[in-house]
């Protein structure tokens, strides 16, 4: 009988010493895929980003938080810096593509807050500072 027990309990500390089983968290295709246009449909900015719908919706502030001046003048610095960083082949993994951004065009409220928002979501997931 002590047998048993004694080989119950081994076969007990085996089993709860093994790792637990790995969980993946699969993210949906829609989450990485954002699109951003303006009412009119005039201008539109696609980001192909996973996490930038999480931290749009949980970290960034509200829209009505900003002026659509500060916004503009903000993504005026942020899009010429951007820029720069693209054409002088910087980190080319991160800076993958050129944003053609006019100063003199209105893109709106929405365009210019998911704008601002991605470059703040830049900053925050990859450590760059603009």
């Amino acid at each position: 009988m002590k047998a048993i027990v004694y080989f119950l309990c081994a076969i007990l500390t085996i089993w709860s010493c093994s790792s637990p089983k790995k969980t993946i968290q699969k993210t949906s295709k829609n989450e990485a895929f954002v699109k951003i246009a303006n009412d009119s449909l005039q201008y539109e900015i696609t980001i192909i980003d996973i996490g930038f719908s999480n931290y749009l919706n949980t970290i960034a502030k509200p829209m009505s938080f900003y002026s659509i001046d500060y916004l503009e003048t903000k993504n005026s610095f942020y899009v010429s810096e951007w820029n720069n960083r693209f054409r002088s082949g910087y980190k080319p993994n991160l800076y993958e593509n050129l944003i053609d951004y006019d100063n003199s065009i209105h893109y709106g409220l929405e365009v210019n807050y998911k704008l601002f928002n991605y470059f703040k979501f830049v900053e925050s997931r990859y450590g760059e500072r603009f």
